[in-house]
């Protein structure tokens, strides 16, 4: 049980295309995104709507800005640890190694690697909560990709006694190396993903292909029906 002395657990979740798209037949997922403290436009996509509609989003932050951005505050200060939930026992025991090289100020709370299934369990649910807060980390890393993520920290948030939670999903494999991130000529240009789908053309072909025309149809939807307001 939380105690009253925890403050609320703080989460962040990333939007881009494609995440956007399946919110849009998922409704415990939209609801996750809904209720997420903080939501990131990690897609350039996502800017280039926002510029489109007239709003006020400038530039792309990615879950990876999130992650070096974070562990450089709390490596400088010391004596804050993390606790990574997510990925294959392999993965987390190079991150393990890595975080140890990068960041030695931060303690690696724990590491868990979930059952690969779309739904957990009750008691793999208990499970996975009890270690994260018998831990005492002060940030928890959730890897599961989306929106299995997203529905998770939402779901287990008033059961969490960590002060911040992320959903970052492909970080893991990124700070891993077990998937290499695009050159940042193409993260300028808005065009991590070509590199991404030359890689990984099986997992990521749906949210180049459908996805993203999808999202594309959304935003000229909600500049018509904005340019037919103003008229009238």
């Amino acid at each position: 049980m939380r105690n009253d002395k925890h403050k609320k657990c703080e989460w962040l979740a990333c939007l881009n295309p494609h995440s956007y798209v399946m919110a849009l037949e998922d409704q415990l997922f939209n609801q996750s995104l809904h209720d997420a403290d903080w939501l990131i436009p990690d897609g350039a996509g996502v800017v280039l709507a926002s510029r489109i509609l007239g709003n006020q989003i400038n530039e792309r932050v990615t879950g990876s800005d999130v992650f070096y951005g974070l562990h450089s505050l709390m490596n400088t200060a010391g004596g804050l640890s993390v606790f990574f939930l997510g990925a294959s026992e392999s993965t987390l025991q190079v991150i393990l190694e890595r975080m140890k090289k990068d960041y030695p100020n931060i303690r690696v709370a724990g590491t868990y690697s979930p059952p690969f299934k779309p739904n957990y369990t009750p008691a793999e649910q208990n499970e996975m909560i009890e270690l994260i807060n018998t831990s005492a980390a002060d940030v928890l890393w959730v890897g599961m990709t989306a929106p299995k993520q997203e529905k998770w920290i939402n779901e287990c948030q008033s059961r969490l006694e960590v002060k911040f939670a992320a959903a970052i999903g492909a970080v893991f494999d990124f700070y891993a190396g077990k998937v290499k991130r695009s050159h940042p000529a193409f993260q300028r240009l808005g065009l991590e993903w070509l590199p991404r789908l030359i890689q990984e053309p099986r997992r990521l072909w749906r949210r180049m292909f459908i996805s993203a025309p999808i999202f594309l149809w959304h935003v000229v939807k909600a500049k018509s029906f904005d340019s037919r307001k103003n008229v009238l």
